[in-house]
């Protein structure tokens, strides 16, 4: 299934299950029904509407912005009301599916098992690291990559991380990063359905990533296979972060930009030789400030 075709399921996808949620809401009490649709009626539909209008008034300057945490809502995020429609159905998904089984899956997979699999995933996706780091100029990293790649596969299959003792530490990738190694603006931030935090950049990067992992080919024509494990793979990702999701208070959407931004920032600047100049959020002592800003 190509990228395209998929993120328009996701798009399709979208629209049903936030229509399926807000009928099992409304099932609760006739009363409740009556006052629900109401909202839905003069809320939700109008700041839907509203949102895809407000798209009209976006300039090609808009577009060419290097969006960074620093800069102002309306300079880094001029798609705001729109992403936060798609941030309230990511986290309606999140709470309703994703962290229920991310919770089942800890419980019930013991970290014997989910750490090597983790690894696996991660030694699989070093040739495309290391193309990256040849696209980028720096063919000495490549060959520490493609060496991470060949001792973890010939002595573990990929399943455990030898290479790291001898001195070869992994350093992920990815086309977006590379994109901004060599300076193309990011563009505005946007809220992907189900894939979450990017930007116009990093979003034409995630297709190319697509087609740069070996797992694409070596499951060619085992689709059913291939989705299964990207799942399995969002599951994983998301069993990792339920403990850090506590320390997240206020205004969660503007508190994952921001964090997104940054970490971009700071991947590309490292790559550069220049993170010293990258300041993070939590080093500021007007975080409080500019949160309660928002919120």
């Amino acid at each position: 299934m190509h990228y395209s075709n998929f993120i328009l399921l996701g798009l399709l996808t979208a629209g049903a299950c936030s229509s399926a949620f807000a009928q099992e809401t409304s099932n609760e009490t006739a009363d409740q029904t009556n006052a629900v649709s109401t909202q839905v009626v003069t809320e939700q539909k109008p700041s839907t509407i509203q949102a895809i209008k407000d798209l009209k008034h976006l300039t090609r300057n808009d577009l060419k912005v290097n969006a960074n945490a620093a800069q102002p809502d309306s300079v880094k995020d001029p798609l705001q009301p729109l992403n936060r429609q798609f941030y309230a159905f990511n986290d309606m998904l999140d709470r309703n599916v994703l962290k229920p089984i991310a919770i089942q899956y800890v419980a019930k997979v013991p970290e014997q098992v989910r750490s090597p699999y983790r690894q696996f995933r991660k030694n699989l996706g070093e040739p495309w690291n290391a193309v990256n780091q040849l696209i980028q100029g720096r063919p000495a990293r490549a060959a520490k990559t493609l060496g991470r790649f060949t001792v973890n596969t010939l002595t573990t299959l990929g399943f455990a991380d030898p290479a790291r003792r001898l001195g070869l530490p992994t350093e992920e990738e990815s086309f977006g990063v590379t994109l901004g190694y060599y300076g193309v603006p990011s563009g505005p931030y946007v809220m992907l359905p189900f894939f979450g935090p990017s930007t116009f950049r990093d979003g034409f990067g995630l297709a190319a990533d697509s087609y740069g992992r070996p797992q694409k080919y070596l499951l060619d024509d085992q689709e059913g296979i291939y989705w299964s494990t990207n799942v399995l793979q969002a599951i994983d990702a998301r069993s990792q972060i339920l403990d850090i999701e506590e320390s997240l208070q206020g205004d969660k959407y503007s508190m994952i930009r921001d964090f997104y931004l940054q970490r971009k920032a700071f991947q590309i600047a490292e790559k550069r030789g220049d993170s010293n100049d990258i300041s993070f959020v939590g080093d500021s002592d007007d975080l409080d400030d500019g949160s309660s800003e928002e919120q």
